[in-house]
């Protein structure tokens, strides 16, 4: 039987990933999918919760969530591939485009 603390200890693990991700890595393009990982670990919590207390509310949030998720991968990838153009480098540490 899969229970609310199976899902929360999923969720933990993939946010734990995201988090490791984002403060190690240097690449643009894992800093983003480590953010995606973090979206992932809220929606799989909203939904688990949603499951125990019978309520479609967090179903609701989690389609905001993956709305908000999407416009975040758009506008990355689009700064990633500008960046690109005009640097060609992606790693975050090279990247002083906005330095006076």
């Amino acid at each position: 039987m899969i229970t609310t603390s199976h899902y929360l200890i999923l969720s933990t693990i993939i946010l734990t990933i995201g988090i490791v991700g984002v403060l190690t890595r240097r690449n643009v393009l894992i800093v983003l999918m480590s953010i995606e990982l973090i979206f992932n670990a809220v929606n799989i919590n909203l939904v688990a919760f949603s499951k125990q207390l019978q309520n479609t509310i967090g179903q609701v949030f989690v389609v905001f969530v993956i709305t908000v998720a999407a416009a975040e991968a758009a506008v990355g990838l689009g700064i990633v591939i500008a960046l690109f153009r005009n640097k060609e480098k992606i790693n975050l540490d090279e990247i002083d485009l906005l330095k006076w």
